[in-house]
């Protein structure tokens, strides 16, 4: 019976436009999309883009999203900024002290106080491991109005870090009012690409401005990072496998509630690198086990459209930040 309505409700979702008809579509990929997204319990927005063909598919791509841990791109990214600029830099020593330790993922929160750690260490720690404890830190160091100017002076208007993970809302501080809907932060599946393919372009320099010598090496520095990842249950479950696929194949950031999983990576393929954002919400199942349905969701999102982008597999990392596969202008 589940099947029977999948069915109808794939042949009602075409012909309304709800999966995208963008330049990279097909319509055996939308088919694929449009079954996946009518399975899942729950909701899906996603933003596909290959950098170097302009292939794109999407799916409520601009609509406002729990980030969970995937708003920690930001904070990596404001940090590669003001190492750049020289107001920190990645040798300056943080102190973790016991009521800094907090709960969720990550591993320092089991770590004997006081204890002293780099600043590259901390963001190490944020990314690889989506320590929350490390993500708080760097948010101190860096400074929570630093960060969230900076998404600002990107252009990405509806992405927000709105404060520190599991601590109150500092004393005096007036938060918008869509605060206790999103949490952490919000974004959209778009905008959230837009910042993933900054990384990979090594887009450092404002427009208008020269890039510095030492660009490369900072976006280099956060994409091992990103290729890094320790939670591989979304985007890089069924690509680690395939023809091609090198350790360093796949850079990406995951962020994890009991009714949201998201994932926003960047996959390196013979034909360009492909950028997804994935996002999912108010999903049905909330269990925290490897086979969760909205983690598999991502997972079969980023193969079909992988399968129908780049057949033949995968590809190592193009090196240089990416930025010539890329197709950095």
């Amino acid at each position: 019976m589940r099947s029977f309505w999948c069915v109808c409700l794939v042949a009602w979702l075409l012909p309304c436009g709800l999966v995208g008809q963008s330049p990279g579509g097909s319509p055996r990929l939308d088919a694929e999309i449009a079954a996946i997204v009518a399975a899942h319990e729950g909701d899906v927005a996603f933003y596909a883009e290959n950098l170097a063909t302009h292939q794109v598919v999407s799916r409520l791509a601009d609509t406002p999203v729990q980030t969970a841990s995937v708003i920690k791109l930001a904070v990596l990214y404001e940090a590669l900024e003001q190492v750049r600029e020289g107001k920190t830099r990645f040798e300056d020593k943080i102190s973790l002290t016991k009521p800094e330790q907090v709960q969720g993922s990550g591993v320092l929160l089991f770590f004997d106080t006081p204890l002293t750690l780099s600043f590259k260490d901390v963001l190490t720690m944020m990314v690889v491991m989506s320590d929350n404890t490390a993500t708080n830190l760097a948010i101190d160091h860096l400074g929570l109005t630093n960060i969230q100017a900076r998404i600002v002076k990107l252009g990405l208007k509806d992405t927000w870090l709105y404060k520190k993970v599991f601590t109150p809302v500092p004393t005096g501080m007036t938060m918008p009012e869509d605060y206790k809907r999103f949490g952490i932060g919000k974004t959209t599946a778009r905008e959230m690409a837009s910042l993933m393919g900054r990384f990979v372009r090594c887009e450092l320099a404002e427009t208008g401005t020269a890039a510095l010598p030492g660009d490369a090496a900072l976006c280099e520095t956060a994409m091992k990072m990103l290729h890094l990842q320790f939670y591989r249950t979304g985007i890089p479950r069924y690509l680690d496998g395939l023809p091609g696929a090198t350790e360093d194949s796949i850079a990406n950031k995951t962020g994890s509630l009991d009714a949201a999983r998201n994932d926003v990576g960047a996959v390196s393929t013979p034909n360009g690198v492909v950028i997804l954002s994935i996002f999912t919400f108010n999903n049905k199942d909330h269990s925290w086990t490897q086979d969760q349905e909205a983690e598999l969701t991502i997972a079969k999102l980023a193969r079909a459209i992988l399968a129908e982008w780049s057949p033949g597999g995968l590809a190592a990392w193009p090196g240089k930040a990416g930025a010539a596969a890329a197709g950095a202008k």
